[in-house]
C-alpha cells in the first residue's frame, strides 16, 4: 500500500478527477489502480474564490515496488522536502502507507486480586475503560455526575431555569464538558503509535459518521455525542466493566511501604463507602476543584501550570463565512467557516482565538453556585447563525499570587473562582452573564443595546463594561488584538460583535505530575491522565491520554501478576 500526499484538486471536481489524480502523479496506467481510500481530505483557502481541496490517499497497485524504486532513482521526481519516510513526487510526496492498526499492549490471565478503578467518565475515562474492557480487565467506572441524557435534563436546567445543579452540568457528567461542546475531534499532538485513530475509529463504531477519518477539521456535535457515549458505555459493560453514576471520590486509600514508597489502596466514596483497588486511573476533568484539594491534602504530587483567561465573542457566521472563503462561501464541501487568530501584544501578553465553534452557541458552563462561566457549542449540522470562539489571554503561575499569596498548585483555582465570582456579580446574580459590544469596548464605554448581532448565551447576557471583569493586562492585551484580528479576518472588529464573559477554564489550571510509566510522581498504582491532570486539551486528546493511561495500567497489572506468582 502506498500514500500519496498534498494531492490538490478544484474545489469542484468530478468523481473522475481524483483517480485520474492519483495515475497521473503515480505513473501508472488506469488500470493499474487497484483501488484507493481516503485518508485525509483539507482545503486550501488562502486565495478566496480559488479554493482547492487537498487529499492523501491510500493507494493500492501491483506496481507499488517499481514505483518507489522509480522515484528513489529519479533526481527530478525526488526533488523538495520529503517527510516522515516519504518521497517527493512533483508537488506532492509518495511513501509507504503507515500501519494504524491498533494492538493491544497486554490482556488479563486469570483471576484479578483487583479490579482498576476509573475515575471520571470524560472521553479521557471513557476510552482508558474501554480499552481496559477490551484488554479483559473488568474495570469499574466512579463518574460523580449523572448518565448523559439525565445530566442533559440538569444542564438546560441551568441554561432555561436558571437553576444549577452542582453534580450535574457542562462539567460533571458522563461524557464530561466535551458532550456539551463543538465535538471537535483534531488535536497538534504527536501520535506516533496512531492512538488518535483508535479513538476516531471507536467513535465511527459508535455511531459518528464516517467522514471523521478523513476530513482534516472533523467534528460531532452535541446530540450525535449524546447517543455515542450511551453506545460505548454498553460496549464497556457487555465487555464486564461497571459504570456507577452519582458516585463522587472523596480520598483516596493510602498505603506507605518500609521504604517511604506511597501505594494506592483505593477510594473512599461521598456517602463513606469504599472500593479497594491497586490500579485507579484519576480521569479528572479541569473543573474537578474539590477532588484537586483533596488531592493536594493527601499529599500527591500537583504543580500548577498555565493556562487562559479571556471572553467569548460572536459575530453572523455569514461575516466569517464571507472573511475565509469569499465567492464560495456556503459550499457543501466547506461548510460553516472557522478561524484560528494570534495575536502578541505590546504588554508581552498573548491572546487567541480559542476552541472556535462556526454556526454554534455561546453556553453557561458553571459547575458551582455564585459564579459564571462561559464556553462554546455547536451540533453537528452547525447551522446556527453566530459564530462564536474564545478570545483569550494566556497567563502563568505568577499571575496567580494576588489570589493566593501563600502560592502552591491551588492558586490557579483561586484566580478562577475570583473573576467567575465578579461576572456573576457583573451579570446580575442569576447566572446571567456580563457583556459589551466590541465596538464599545475599544471606545472605552459601557453598552446599552444590542445592534445586529444578538447573543445567543442562555440564561441570558447583562449589557454593562467589561473592563472590570478581567485584570487589567487582559483588557489591555485583548483592546490591542482585536484590531489586529480584524486585519486577519476582516470584520472581526464589527462594532455590533458580542463579547460575553468570562471564559476562565480553557485547560487545567494545574498538574498532577506522572512519570513515565505513567503513575503518579509520589504515588504508586495512581495514573494521572486526561484533561484535568493536565495531559491533554480536547477530546481526541484526552481519549488518546485515556488510551495511554488504560496501556499503563494493564501493564503494571500484568507485571503485580508476575510478581505475585514467582
Amino acid at each position: 500500500m502506498l500514500r500519496l500526499t498534498d494531492l490538490k484538486l478544484p474545489l469542484d471536481h468530478d468523481d473522475a478527477a481524483l483517480p485520474a489524480a492519483i495515475v497521473a502523479r503515480l505513473g501508472i496506467h488506469a488500470d493499474e489502480l487497484a483501488g484507493f481510500t481516503v485518508v485525509k481530505r483539507s482545503y486550501d483557502a488562502r486565495r478566496r474564490g480559488a479554493i482547492v481541496l487537498i487529499y492523501s490517499v491510500d493507494v493500492e497497485t501491483p506496481r507499488e515496488a517499481d514505483i518507489l524504486q522509480r522515484l528513489e532513482v529519479d533526481p527530478e521526481a525526488a526533488a523538495g522536502d520529503p517527510a516522515d519516510g516519504a518521497i517527493a513526487s512533483g508537488s506532492g510526496k509518495v511513501g509507504p502507507a503507515p500501519d494504524t492498526t491498533y494492538r493491544f499492549v497486554a490482556r488479563a490471565n486469570g483471576a484479578l486480586p483487583t479490579r482498576p478503578l476509573v475515575i471520571g467518565m470524560g472521553p479521557c475515562g471513557l476510552f482508558a475503560a474501554l480499552v481496559l474492557a477490551q484488554m479483559g480487565f473488568r474495570p469499574i467506572v466512579l463518574e460523580r455526575g449523572k448518565a448523559v441524557r439525565e445530566r442533559t435534563v440538569d444542564t438546560f436546567g441551568l441554561w432555561r431555569k436558571k437553576v444549577l445543579n452542582p453534580e450535574s452540568n457542562v462539567q460533571f457528567g458522563e461524557g464530561g464538558a466535551g458532550t456539551f461542546s463543538d465535538g471537535k475531534l483534531y488535536s497538534q499532538i504527536s501520535d506516533k503509535r496512531h492512538h488518535g485513530r483508535k479513538v476516531l475509529t471507536e467513535f465511527v463504531a459508535a455511531g459518528a459518521p464516517e467522514e471523521i477519518l478523513y476530513v482534516s477539521k472533523p467534528h460531532i456535535g452535541t446530540f450525535r455525542l449524546v447517543s455515542m457515549v450511551e453506545h460505548m458505555r454498553a460496549t464497556i459493560e457487555s465487555l464486564g466493566g461497571e459504570i456507577r453514576f452519582s458516585r463522587r471520590v472523596d480520598d483516596l486509600l493510602i498505603d506507605t511501604d518500609a521504604d517511604g514508597v506511597r501505594h494506592i489502596r483505593g477510594v473512599t466514596l461521598a456517602d463513606g463507602g469504599e472500593i479497594r483497588s491497586d490500579h485507579v486511573v484519576m480521569a479528572l476533568g479541569h473543573s474537578a476543584r474539590d477532588t484537586f484539594a483533596m488531592l493536594h491534602g493527601r499529599g500527591v504530587f500537583l504543580e500548577a501550570k498555565p493556562f487562559s483567561i479571556g471572553f467569548r465573542i460572536e459575530h453572523p457566521q455569514s461575516l466569517v463565512d464571507a472573511a475565509r472563503f469569499g465567492p464560495q462561501a456556503g459550499h457543501p464541501l466547506l461548510g460553516a467557516a472557522d478561524y484560528k487568530l494570534v495575536h502578541h501584544a505590546r504588554n508581552g501578553r498573548s491572546v487567541y482565538s480559542f476552541c472556535m465553534c462556526p454556526g454554534g452557541t455561546v453556553v453557561a458552563a458553571t459547575s458551582e453556585p455564585g459564579r459564571v462561566v462561559t464556553n462554546g457549542m455547536s451540533q453537528y449540522s452547525r447551522n446556527e447563525r453566530n459564530a462564536n470562539a474564545a478570545i483569550v489571554v494566556g497567563i502563568t503561575p505568577e499571575d496567580y499570587r494576588p489570589y493566593a499569596p501563600e502560592g502552591g498548585p491551588l492558586a490557579g483555582i483561586a484566580l478562577q473562582r475570583h473573576w467567575e465570582s465578579n461576572a456573576f456579580v457583573l451579570g446580575g446574580g442569576e447566572y446571567e452573564a456580563p457583556g459589551q459590544l466590541v465596538g464599545d469596548l475599544l471606545a472605552g464605554r459601557a453598552s446599552t443595546a444590542f445592534g445586529s448581532v444578538q447573543p445567543s448565551y442562555t440564561p441570558g447576557v447583562r449589557l454593562g463594561d467589561l473592563s472590570t471583569a478581567l485584570p487589567d493586562y487582559a483588557i489591555t492585551a485583548i483592546r490591542e488584538a482585536l484590531p489586529a484580528f480584524d486585519r486577519q479576518l476582516r470584520g472581526f472588529a464589527l462594532h455590533d460583535a458580542v463579547l460575553t464573559g468570562v471564559e476562565t477554564r480553557t485547560s487545567s489550571p494545574l498538574r498532577i505530575t506522572r512519570h513515565a510509566d505513567g503513575q503518579s510522581l509520589n504515588t504508586r498504582g495512581l495514573f494521572p491522565a486526561g484533561e484535568g491532570a493536565g495531559y491533554a486539551g480536547g477530546i481526541l486528546s484526552a481519549g488518546v491520554d485515556g488510551i495511554k493511561a488504560a496501556e499503563s495500567v494493564a501493564l503494571a497489572m500484568v507485571a503485580a501478576g508476575l510478581a505475585r506468582a514467582a
